[in-house]
């Protein structure tokens, strides 16, 4: 039996079959299916599904407690670590003023169990931001909303800043957290960062593997993780640790062929990501050779202790960016990976600066 491709669960249950409607031509506003807007009475909305976007359909989930509330695209990081899993738990209580919305990207989660050619296909940053504006453009017509507010962090974020460079009249701002900048550049600052931290703290063992792993560039797709598994844990020593329950994804993530999906989605993105040879993704990341004029508001959310995006090389890329508004929030004893503090410090961002410009 085959999935539904949307499910509305609001005031009633109504199922809409999209799985053969295409998506709005780009450049048009004209709604391929009728715009929960027009069903909209302030109830409640709650989708989960598959919607065609770049040829292949794709996981993505939208809740809010008013189907009218501005609406809030994350774009999660990885690549290949999707957040819808855990979203109700980490940002559940967003839902009493924004509508929220998840996407599995293409390679990730859900979107990738549900191709099955996906592990033969390349995945490049060209497509996968042409992607996330094919869905801002699916949810402003069936939404009913103008613009939407545009959220990504870490490799997220690489995407997210395309799409806003690319098409700065679907979004009323960016909010990136744990940017990235320049793929080489990043990893060599945190390269020495983490080998300034092992010297200066007597970590022995950890100045002993990096040294032998060498500064980057690296060929060897293992490198990465050798020296995020050293960050990670100096970060944990400096930061206030995530609830234990926000990890534990949601019922319908749990089952095994489900999860089997995530862990093999996840395995193809990281070596798309990193390359088997030094060629992925990463090494093209260069957000600079954009340019720095952004035509919507950019606010920048960064951990004081994160070891994988480091604040420094963060601040100057958001010092030489020209935008209507723009600012850095630096969050205390906080690292890469998400937490209490850092999603506080995106929420009041989010309330005193973007939903302003909803109006």
């Amino acid at each position: 039996m085959s999935r539904p491709s949307l499910v509305r669960i609001a005031s009633a249950l109504l199922v809409l079959s999209l799985a053969s409607v295409p998506l709005a031509s780009a450049g048009t506003n004209e709604a391929p299916f009728p715009t929960a807007a027009a069903l909209c009475h302030h109830t409640a909305i709650a989708e989960e599904g598959f919607v065609p976007i770049g040829g292949i359909e794709q996981w993505v989930t939208i809740h809010g407690a008013h189907c009218d509330s501005p609406v809030v695209l994350f774009i999660h990081g990885g690549p290949g670590n999707p957040l819808s899993p855990f979203a109700a738990k980490v940002y559940g209580s967003w839902e009493s003023r924004f509508t929220l919305v998840q996407w599995d990207q293409r390679g990730a989660g859900k979107t990738f169990g549900h191709n099955p050619g996906s592990a033969q296909a390349s995945l490049s940053i060209e497509q996968m931001s042409q992607d996330g504006i094919a869905l801002a453009q699916y949810l402003t017509a069936h939404l009913g909303q103008k613009k939407i507010i545009l959220m990504g962090s870490s490799w997220g974020s690489v995407l997210a800043v395309h799409m806003a460079m690319a098409r700065p009249d679907l979004f009323y701002a960016y909010v990136g957290s744990s940017q990235l900048v320049d793929g080489e550049q990043n990893a060599s600052a945190a390269y020495r960062q983490a080998l300034d931290r092992a010297r200066r703290i007597g970590d022995t063992g950890s100045v002993t593997k990096l040294v032998a792993l060498g500064a980057p560039p690296w060929t060897d797709p293992h490198s990465f993780g050798a020296l995020r598994r050293i960050t990670r844990r100096y970060e944990a020593s400096a930061s206030t640790a995530a609830p234990a329950d926000w990890w534990q994804p949601a019922p319908a993530y749990t089952g095994t062929s489900v999860q089997q999906e995530e862990d093999a989605g996840e395995d193809y993105s990281y070596l798309q990501y990193v390359g088997k040879d030094g060629h992925g993704m990463f090494w093209q990341i260069n957000l600079p050779a954009l340019g720095g004029e952004f035509r919507i508001p950019v606010f920048l959310v960064q951990g004081a202790e994160d070891l994988n995006t480091v604040p420094p090389m963060t601040k100057h890329y958001f010092d030489t960016l020209h935008a209507p508004q723009k600012a850095y929030v630096l969050v205390p004893h906080t690292g890469h990976d998400p937490n209490v503090a850092m999603v506080d410090a995106q929420y009041r961002l989010l309330i005193q600066r973007v939903l302003p410009l909803t109006k």
